[in-house]
């Protein structure tokens, strides 16, 4: 006791722990295939989805894990929200997770395969199953657990990925996906219809194919053929209306994100290809919210070794454009926007972006 008889001063609390400390990671820092964003407005909090990597998350099971963040700057480390469970027809994959609030519960779709499950094939390629399959939670951050025993969505028999959700203006909704350039050779994006379950409940429609974009490369293969990609569809409606499809091929120069639009503002399209967004070897993209209001697109670069790069973005009406890159959110040194003309070797200028 203390002169005057009053208790012993204690010590002041220990301030808040930083946002440095409670979320450590940047993007420099953080493996990021297909990546996306969900902006929680309920908890103010940013998910960032993308497969599991065991180095990250020290969980080996094969699934998708999820960043989080109060400013799209520092991320908390990553921890396992959805595994496949054992004994299911997938051994690989678990590729492309997007997470959309549907009914109140949000649902998570993301691509699985299994080399041992042949499909038949007429060519030269070997096909086996490959497909989107859902897994629901009642919070963006889990646990989701399967939906119908994680069977596809499409149909067993096409060899898929990267499923979308899009609900339509009369509150219908569909998946939208790649149907694989293994099978199909030029890759196409399709749509299925689906119920208030998401069942696929009607044929796949084809939207529109890989060769319809004069910006796409054929890429030639070991067997001499040349085959088109299609990748990462995500649906966007403007301000305006105007429906735009995020997607994703190979250019000149490696992977490309690029933009689509619907003549009819509807998903039968027709689809008409509205070229690059950003180039140099950057893709998988899908646009949110920021909870400034701004408009952001994020996407990985480069393809191997991936890594999340974020942009603003300008919605136009007809259509979405790159403002610029957030270098001061993913600091990117040499950032693809605004773009840098420079000159070749031959003295020509090169446009890299």
């Amino acid at each position: 006791m203390t002169g005057g008889g009053q208790g012993a001063q204690l010590p002041p609390p220990p301030p808040p722990p930083s946002a440095a400390a409670q979320a450590p990671l940047l993007l420099p820092q953080m493996p990021l295939h297909d990546p996306w964003i969900v902006a929680d407005e309920a908890s103010r909090t940013y998910y960032l989805y993308t497969r599991n990597e065991p180095g990250m998350t020290g969980d080996a099971r094969l699934g998708t894990m999820v960043y989080t963040s109060r400013d799209l700057r520092h991320w908390t480390r990553p921890r396992v929200v959805f595994a496949m469970p054992e004994g299911r027809w997938a051994t690989a994959g678990s590729w492309a997770p997007e997470v959309h609030r549907w009914r109140g519960r949000w649902y998570l779709f993301t691509t699985f395969h299994n080399p041992d499950l042949p499909l038949s094939s007429n060519g030269p390629r070997p096909l086996y199953r490959r497909g989107t399959v859902l897994a629901v939670a009642d919070r963006p951050e889990g646990p989701f657990t399967p939906v119908r025993n994680a069977e596809p969505v499409a149909p067993a028999d096409r060899m898929t990925l990267d499923g979308s959700l899009y609900v339509d203006r009369k509150g219908k909704p569909w998946m939208v996906y790649a149907h694989e350039w293994l099978q199909t050779t030029v890759g196409t994006m399709e749509a299925v219809p689906l119920d208030a379950n998401l069942k696929a409940i009607g044929k796949p429609r084809l939207l529109f194919r890989a060769d319809e974009a004069d910006w796409v490369k054929g890429q030639k293969q070991p067997d001499g053929s040349v085959v088109y990609v299609t990748d990462g569809p995500e649906l966007f409606r403007t301000k305006t209306g105007t429906l735009l499809m995020l997607w994703s091929s190979y250019g000149e120069r490696g992977y490309v994100q690029a933009l689509a639009r619907s003549r009819s503002g509807e998903i039968e399209g027709p689809w008409e290809q509205l070229g690059p967004l950003v180039k140099r070897d950057s893709g998988h993209g899908m646009l949110f919210k920021a909870f400034d209001g701004r408009l952001m697109m994020v996407l990985h670069r480069p393809f191997t070794h991936a890594l999340g790069k974020l942009y603003e973005m300008r919605d136009t009406g007809d259509r979405v454009e790159v403002v610029r890159e957030a270098t001061e959110l993913d600091l990117e040194a040499y950032p693809t926007h605004p773009c840098l003309t420079q000159e070749s070797p031959t003295g020509s200028p090169l446009k890299d972006c």
